[in-house]
């Protein structure tokens, strides 16, 4: 059998990402020569013979070593489908990682990899302000767990992470450090590399302190965590992988240890995505170089044209960083791009973010981000809710703040549209 990873050159030229999200891991010879990979809509897979089965069923359940060459067989949709296996051998090009692992959602992901290596007694250091749901599995799901959590704001840079550190250890064992950066909606950088180098420090042999960071924001494409050392990258693929906001989605990328680990708590939580999913992905990913550059592209000229609105306080934009800002050198190391998410304050208050919200047009007031629309939304009382207010202001989500995913329509009348709504004021 041909080892699949010779897909990836041509000669001595290894291929880009988006060159080979349009065919890797799939043979048009196994299906009928079928372009596209087809959904494989069924719940169960035939074997050839009983011992086929009992192979398959021997990797699979961990029974014995896999051997040089062999691959796990398909059983049963809940262990592994031939769409959700294409899917994971592409998502690991873009963060150059040995395996993936896809969920049914972003928070399926986060949950089933905080189970699958954290146990009572564990202690779990987060950077806040992060996504509400995780936010709230953090702070009120693991503890009841035994899991015991502790958070440390992104904004007070590398010092307030050595200090969240020493703080996490005081409580019990460090078992794993969560990142989400750029941090949601304030877009706060946190260094992965000195969150890497803290967590080994923080190590001992017999006991590994893990780095996932939620690259959700940046997206594949504009940071790679892997490469500075993480050992886990956790995505909601609903977002910039999917792209299209029709499809639920998450995924966790490491070693392919690690990731087996992973893939054998899904087998049995069943937090798995399905056929249908995976086939919606592996669309999304031919054009998701295509649609993030045209994003970021849109949102630097509405958060340059943002920074002059008279109504407008203040832009927190990645893009906007100099030399001598806190997080300047962190977004040289570590990002491609600004990335495609902007937030701004308003002058006033919730009365005025709300004000502005109601009056868009063109952009829909609607939560999440990554899509080819345009949205906005209100944070404080929105997607970070749940966050009592006191701790907002020091998150630094104020009351006027107007968390905007950009899409990919015209920038000028996405500046018409902003114009329009902002002119309320």
């Amino acid at each position: 059998m041909k080892d699949r990873y010779d897909e990836r050159r041509i000669g001595d030229r290894e291929l880009a990402p988006e060159s080979l999200m349009m065919s890797y891991g799939y043979r048009p010879s196994l299906s009928e020569g079928a372009l596209k990979c087809p959904i494989f809509q069924t719940s169960t897979f035939v074997f050839n013979s009983a011992e086929e089965g009992k192979a398959f069923f021997e990797v699979a359940y961990g029974l014995r070593e896999q051997e040089a060459g062999e691959s796990l067989g398909l059983i049963y949709s809940r262990l592994n489908n031939p769409d959700l296996e294409i899917l994971e051998d592409r998502l690991t090009l873009w963060d150059r990682a040995e395996a993936a692992a896809v969920f049914e959602s972003g928070m399926a992901a986060i949950a089933t990899t905080a189970f699958t290596f954290l146990r009572p007694g564990d202690v779990l250091l987060f950077s806040e302000p992060i996504y509400g749901g995780t936010q709230y599995l953090f702070r009120e799901i693991l503890p009841q767990f035994g899991i015991r959590t502790h958070a440390y704001r992104a904004g007070d840079g590398t010092a307030g992470m050595l200090q969240g550190v020493e703080e996490a250890k005081a409580l019990g064992h460090l078992r794993m450090i969560h990142l989400e950066t750029p941090a949601n909606p304030t877009n706060h950088l946190v260094d992965i590399e000195a969150a890497v180098r803290l967590a080994r420090e923080a190590s001992t042999p017999e006991r590994k302190v893990l780095v996932a960071v939620d690259n959700t924001f940046m997206g594949p494409l504009f940071q790679q965590p892997i490469a500075l050392g993480a050992d886990l990258v956790l995505y909601s693929l609903t977002k910039y992988v999917g792209g299209h906001s029709d499809v639920i989605a998450g995924a966790c990328l490491g070693s392919a240890e690690r990731i087996q680990a992973v893939k054998g708590s899904r087998t049995f939580f069943g937090s798995m995505a399905g056929p249908w999913t995976g086939w919606l992905l592996m669309r999304s990913l031919e054009t998701l170089k295509l649609r993030m550059n045209a994003q970021a592209e849109n949102a630097g000229i509405l958060a340059d044209w943002l920074l002059e609105h008279p109504h407008v306080e203040r832009v927190y934009f990645p893009g906007h960083l100099r030399e001598g800002d806190p997080d300047y050198d962190i977004f040289q190391r570590q990002c491609s791009s600004a990335g495609a998410m902007v937030s701004f304050d308003v002058r006033g208050g919730e009365e005025e973010a709300f004000q502005v919200l109601n009056a868009l047009r063109l952009i829909k007031l609607a939560v999440s981000l990554g899509g080819t629309e345009s949205l906005a939304q209100h944070p404080g009382t929105m997607t970070h809710s749940d966050i009592p207010p006191e701790d907002q202001r020091k998150m630094g989500i104020t009351a006027s703040m107007i968390r905007l995913s950009v899409g990919v329509e015209n920038p000028d009348d996405l500046k018409a549209d902003l114009n329009q709504a902002l002119s309320v004021l």
